[in-house]
């Protein structure tokens, strides 16, 4: 157990969980040696959780080289399964996408990442595949931004003192106080638009999706490129409909809590 970790703390697992989260879009497979490089692990320990990994039948092995297999969503079905808004979103970001011809997409805030929920691809825009459960710095997207601006201060306030990480490019605000003054604006003005912060040649714009009692559960954005939309499209175009997407989303996640809290089911 580390230094600092509360007298609850299962080091065990903690060290099970880094081993799985090794592996991404980039890594699929690998071996032992640069599992254990890639978690700080020796490589004893490595080995008796990807062993006992292929036991369960969360990973697999040809003797070399270790992967993971589809049983590892199990991981996260059971939140995604409770979750309304990944179903309730779909067809809705379905309808925006059509619309406007773009790719939509839902998060909700995990720590100082985005974790996407729901999303409807229409073309590649980006380097990185985005699937469910991809994760990225919230400071640097549109969807990370309409959520951390609903932040309570204090909150805010860590997260903005954990800016260690590179600036994915060079447009990337990482200013801690100019930050807080554009998520302050983003506050204000209910929605933002990023342009080529998270990558070269992507500009996305984001709402906040608020439950019934006006908090913001989560955020949905439209992402095109630089040659597919201006800045003024996105903000005269996109953006109304995507505010109209975003309250049309808030209202069907107020009408389904009270049969998911095992209610009576709202009147059509």
């Amino acid at each position: 157990m580390t230094d600092d970790a509360a007298p609850h703390f299962v080091e065990s697992l903690a060290r099970g969980l880094a081993v799985i989260r090794a592996f991404d879009a980039s890594r699929p497979e690998m071996t032992l040696a640069e599992l254990a490089r890639a978690t700080g692990l020796a490589r004893a320990t490595t080995r008796r959780f990807l062993l006992t990994l292929v036991d369960l039948g969360y990973a697999r092995t040809d003797g070399r080289q270790f992967s993971l297999t589809p049983r590892v969503l199990e991981l996260g079905f059971s939140y995604l399964s409770g979750l309304p808004l990944a179903e309730l979103a779909r067809p809705i970001l379905e309808a925006l996408s059509h619309e406007l011809g773009e790719s939509t997409s839902a998060s909700v805030l995990d720590g100082d990442d985005i974790v996407y929920v729901a999303r409807v691809p229409t073309r590649r825009i980006m380097n990185v595949t985005i699937t469910i459960g991809t994760r990225f710095p919230a400071f640097a997207t549109s969807m990370g931004r309409v959520l951390l601006a609903e932040l309570p201060p204090a909150e805010l306030s860590g997260v903005l003192a954990r800016l260690g990480q590179a600036a994915p490019t060079a447009r990337t605000e990482t200013n801690p106080d100019r930050l807080r003054e554009i998520l302050g604006e983003v506050h204000r003005q209910g929605w933002a638009l990023v342009d080529q912060e998270l990558e070269d040649g992507l500009r996305s714009i984001a709402a906040p999706v608020r439950g019934d009692d006006g908090t913001v559960v989560a955020a949905i954005n439209v992402a095109t490129s630089t040659t597919g939309a201006t800045l003024e499209q996105m903000h005269d175009v996109y953006r109304p409909a995507l505010l109209r997407a975003a309250a049309e989303l808030g209202t069907a996640l107020a009408h389904a809590r009270p049969s998911l809290h095992g209610g009576a089911a709202p009147r059509p």
